[in-house]
């Protein structure tokens, strides 16, 4: 009669049996509803009239409620979110830094990191409303 050998087999693990691994066990961005979402664009653009005064609007929600710095990766590259900003073209972006370089990013490109900042909800907003659909 063959025995089994003391050493587990991979398949075996805890992590195997319950259909996950450790590399998938990571957490997960939070997911926002619709109706979420549409009460955020709803209350960045409440008073604003036109384009640029709702672009304003995300903006000053998005620097009220964003915590920053947070650590995100870009292209491959770990960079440190410190702040968000309008670019000459009048859009919100981040400023990332990786060392002593400096880069902004558009936020409807901004990659999230799997464990969001705080307020990272109003660039989801934002996200929404560019899309047309909030």
């Amino acid at each position: 009669m063959a025995t089994r050998s003391s050493r587990t087999k991979r398949s075996d693990t805890p992590e195997r049996v319950a259909g996950t691994s450790r590399r998938t066990a990571r957490p997960t961005r939070p997911e926002i509803d619709e109706a979420r979402l549409r009460g955020l664009v709803e209350e960045a653009i409440v008073d604003a009239y036109g384009e640029s005064e709702q672009r304003v609007g995300f903006f000053t929600m998005m620097e009220d409620h964003l915590d920053v710095p947070f650590e995100t990766e870009v292209l491959g590259v770990p960079v440190q979110v410190t702040g968000i900003d309008f670019d000459d073209a009048e859009e919100i972006v981040a400023t990332c830094k990786h060392g002593a370089r400096m880069q902004r990013i558009p936020v409807l490109d901004l990659p999230l990191p799997k464990s969001p900042p705080k307020g990272f909800e109003w660039i989801e907003a934002y996200r929404f409303f560019r899309r047309g659909d909030g």
